[in-house]
């Protein structure tokens, strides 16, 4: 097995992009006749893992470096992640529609070249509550096509941001109207066999934990659930370093994947909930996982490496933490 370009301060990686392109393409081609199996013995024995592709995306964007997309799935590969979620428009182009196939065979021979899943798609949700019918069924129809999008990448989840203003309307006008657009979304989402999974942050207009169990509670569909976000959840509840409190009142069995991070119950630069490398923040990552695992969850857990400067650090430091907290049950 190729070790992936072990990343730098400056540019990412200290191999050649010749080097690193090669392994791409030798990946892809392999893809055509068969994905790279990895053995069984490698895996989290609870968990299926996963790299997020929009810690990668925002570290570029906000620290002004760059990450090969071939560089960042050769790293999740060497590092056993299980999959990958994406994120719209990075690296490169919206998502394909449902019905450009070749595009949607040629995005998933990527992913299967590295031996990796594409196990959710994120996606904004803000016409979820627009105040307009039409436009809350333009949604629902854009919804629709990027459910279909998921089936065919085989995906078992598709994530959800309501983000936007209240364009006019009263709070709990917003509120219930996107209730009633989730509601809807958890249907299509059950029709083709996928959890819809949302999550509400400090930006938003719905950022307390009242509005999270609310919009929960009034969409009321068994296929839509709540991404746990330790950051967020922290932030809702008091930034007290114990978002586990936070997730037994949402209910383990109401969660659809995890978004994981360690945080410090602060902002990043007045915009989210600031995300950290595991053991950098004081949430009691490990008592989450305790319950998770007691439970009986068994789901996905993607690494959420939003706006930290070294994504592949966070990466590696949740991997390691969440094998752990796998093997002490197992």
């Amino acid at each position: 097995m190729n070790a992936p370009c072990p990343p730098t301060a400056g540019s990412g990686t200290v191999c050649s992009r010749r080097s690193a392109l090669s392994r791409l393409l030798a990946s892809a081609a392999a893809a055509v006749v068969a994905p790279l199996a990895r053995p069984d013995s490698t895996r989290n024995p609870l968990w299926k893992t996963a790299v997020g592709l929009n810690g990668f995306e925002s570290a570029g964007r906000k620290y002004g470096r760059t990450y090969p997309i071939w560089e960042v799935l050769d790293f999740a590969r060497h590092e056993e992640f299980d999959g990958i979620e994406l994120v719209q428009g990075w690296p490169m182009g919206d998502y394909p529609a449902a019905e450009e196939a070749a595009r949607i065979r040629a995005l998933k021979r990527l992913y299967d070249g590295f031996g990796l899943r594409v196990f959710s798609l994120q996606l904004g949700a803000g016409g979820a509550f627009a105040p307009e019918s039409e436009a809350r069924q333009q949604w629902l129809d854009e919804f629709r096509d990027r459910v279909q999008l998921a089936r065919q990448l085989g995906c078992d989840c598709i994530g959800l941001w309501p983000g936007g203003g209240l364009r006019g309307q009263s709070l709990d006008e917003a509120l219930d109207r996107l209730a009633g657009s989730f509601r809807e979304a958890g249907r299509i989402a059950a029709d083709h066999g996928l959890i819809a999974a949302f999550e509400i942050e400090p930006p938003f207009v719905f950022n307390t934990a009242e509005h999270l169990l609310r919009i929960h509670r009034e969409a009321d569909h068994p296929a839509l659930k709540v991404i746990y976000d330790p950051s967020h959840y922290d932030l809702m509840n008091g930034s007290t370093g114990r978002p586990h409190e936070l997730l037994q009142r949402v209910g383990i069995a109401n969660i659809g994947y995890l978004h994981f991070t360690d945080t410090d119950g602060a902002l990043r630069d007045g915009g989210t909930s600031k995300h950290l490398p595991m053991g950098d923040g004081h949430a009691q990552l490990p008592e989450s996982l305790r319950r998770l695992r007691e439970a009986g969850w068994r789901g996905w857990i993607m690494v959420d490496a939003w706006e930290i400067p070294d994504p592949y650090d966070a990466c590696r430091k949740a991997k390691r933490m969440l094998d752990a907290a796998a093997a002490a049950g197992a």
